[in-house]
């Protein structure tokens, strides 16, 4: 895949899908930005990856502090001089029904998967039309197309992610941004491992691949949309869930 030596700033790296992409991206030559609130869980990421021999760097943000982000930013651009691609991964739930969701649940997920895209992807992007080169990949899911039961906020947010990406590749296709989304189905993270066999057998039952997907599924859909063998996908939903809704 075409990023060997490209820098990519991963939102959400320490854990699940993330950490995979961080991996993937790692084991493709790029020189990976692994940007999350849990310092504890980067660190330890940036140490393996060192390890490893590959060139990788931590740095702590809240995608939903503007002062934050820019901060990593300049961090970015003061430790490997440019930025080429944007993995907007970072993302919460807060799931419950509409009647029981309380006014601070909603916010906190708009916070941190709508305001936290919307942050990252206009602090990189002055950067990005300086170069005419980049790569924006926003993490949208089949809950933001179809909707999903106790999921009023992730929902919203994800839909607006899909709002947001199509706005943005008519804006920047012209100044040399690829601009895309991925759409992840039901993924095997550490948070779905906690759910109850019964819930999980549930969500296995509607795909039609009949298994959920990992982590790594879902960081080789990122790989891809940050390559220059997708320079002409753009503006897209790629769903990566296994044939849940056809």
């Amino acid at each position: 895949m075409g990023i060997q030596n490209k820098v990519a700033i991963i939102t959400g790296a320490a854990n699940g899908i993330g950490s995979a992409a961080v991996q993937r991206f790692a084991e493709e030559g790029a020189k990976v930005v692994l940007a999350d609130f849990d310092q504890s869980a980067g660190k330890s990421l940036e140490k393996e990856m060192r390890e490893k021999g590959y060139n990788a760097v931590f740095i702590q943000v809240d995608v939903a502090n503007r002062e934050s982000v820019d901060a990593m930013v300049e961090q970015t651009l003061e430790q490997f001089g440019e930025i080429h691609i944007l993995i907007n991964n970072a993302g919460i739930t807060r799931d419950a029904m509409l009647t029981k969701m309380t006014a601070e649940e909603f916010s906190q997920v708009l916070d941190v998967n709508l305001k936290g895209v919307f942050n990252c992807t206009q602090a990189v992007v002055p950067h990005m039309v300086a170069n005419q080169y980049g790569k924006i990949i926003s993490t949208s899911s089949v809950s933001g197309v179809y909707g999903n039961v106790g999921q009023t906020n992730y929902a919203a947010s994800k839909a607006a992610v899909v709002g947001m990406t199509k706005t943005w590749a008519k804006e920047l296709g012209r100044k040399g941004i690829n601009v895309n989304a991925v759409a992840p189905g039901f993924t095997a993270t550490k948070m779905v491992a906690k759910m109850p066999d019964k819930i999980i057998e549930q969500m296995r039952s509607v795909v039609a691949l009949q298994r959920l997907a990992e982590p790594r599924d879902i960081a080789n859909a990122y790989l891809f949309l940050a390559s220059d063998e997708s320079s002409y996908v753009h503006g897209h939903v790629l769903q990566v869930d296994g044939g849940i809704m056809m």
